[in-house]
């Protein structure tokens, strides 16, 4: 009796799972996200795909191969190439870490660094400060107001290099028109470009000119889109117009702030064609930034296309993370971007 008991229990146990199983055979498998996300937003990948494409080419395969040269001892000389119908080969091989480790214990890189900071800082200071003040008076009310902001964003349309041809004829020591007017005012012609000091105040003045406009549009837009009714609300309370600003406006400003702020030191960090275009780096190598610096590498004298390729991958690295540092920060503070 036991037994034919316990067989009884056993077959309907095996009929019930075989009913599960059967019910978990016909039930469909969950996409995972990415199917899921591929299949209702289809359209929209299928626009954004021929970007990914372009950007892949233009920029990852350059990355990959420049992260590749650096690991090489790649130069002129060691550069395959082909002349008439001579196909020379490639000599040059793989030497791990060698480029980075010269780099880093050159006293070079670090006088190169140091000016690049002290220039990043100073252009990106001055960009702010001034557009922040012009942003302020643009945003009263005033007669001509339109013809103002115009007059001032025209530096930013202007491309750079022909801002760094105006420049570079303005500064010129002989029939400079700075100073032709030192002249008529009886003061003494400056080499302007002749000297590390001047000319490194001369290309951070050129800079300032043509990244102020910029600073201020963003942060006359971020001023515009402060609602009337807090500042109204606090000059009842009698607030004063500098704890309007510092309780108001700059709060009001942090995130369109911190965005610029950190675009602004990017483009500062590889300004190449203001200073290239201005002083060539020089006199001597005193203005020359960390990008110049790399390119006289890699197109200059015996090209060295491995050094320069190190050079640039530690300027990436440089900036990534100062951006991660920099989005840290903001984030303790209460910022999400």
């Amino acid at each position: 009796m036991a037994t034919s008991t316990g067989r009884v229990t056993g077959t309907a146990r095996d009929r019930a799972a075989g009913a599960d199983g059967a019910r978990g055979r016909g039930r469909p498998k969950k996409a995972g996200p990415v199917r899921r996300s591929m299949s209702q937003h289809w359209y929209a990948w299928a626009m954004v795909a021929p970007v990914v494409v372009v950007t892949a080419a233009l920029i990852g395969w350059p990355l990959v191969r420049g992260v590749y040269l650096s690991l090489t001892d790649a130069t002129e000389a060691t550069m395959g190439r082909t002349i008439g119908v001579n196909v020379i080969p490639s000599t040059y091989g793989f030497t791990g870490l060698d480029n980075y480790v010269d780099i880093l214990t050159s006293g070079l890189f670090w006088d190169k660094l140091i000016w690049t900071v002290v220039w990043t800082v100073a252009c990106v200071g001055l960009h702010y400060g001034l557009g922040l003040g012009l942003a302020l008076l643009l945003n009263r009310k005033m007669r001509l107001r339109s013809v103002y902001r115009l007059m001032l964003i025209l530096p930013w349309a202007i491309p750079s290099f022909v801002a760094a041809f105006i420049w570079r004829y303005l500064y010129n020591s002989d029939y400079g028109v700075i100073n032709a007017m030192l002249k008529a005012a009886g003061l003494g012609a400056v080499g302007w470009l002749d000297d590390p000091t001047t000319a490194k105040l001369a290309v951070i003045a050129v800079n300032v000119w043509v990244g102020v406009p910029f600073m201020m549009v963003a942060m006359l837009g971020g001023l515009q889109s402060i609602p009337g009714e807090l500042y109204e609300a606090a000059e009842v309370d009698g607030a004063t117009p500098w704890q309007r600003f510092r309780h108001i406006t700059v709060p009001g400003l942090r995130i369109v702030s911190s965005t610029v702020v950190l675009l602004g030191t990017i483009w500062t960090f590889n300004m190449f064609p203001l200073i290239f275009l201005i002083t060539g780096g020089g006199p001597g190598s005193s203005t020359e930034i960390l990008v110049t610096y790399a390119y006289r590498e890699a197109f200059t004298g015996i090209r060295n296309y491995s050094g320069s390729a190190a050079w640039g991958v530690i300027i990436l690295l440089l900036l990534v993370v100062m951006a991660l540092v920099y989005r840290r920060a903001l984030r303790k503070q209460g910022e999400v971007w």
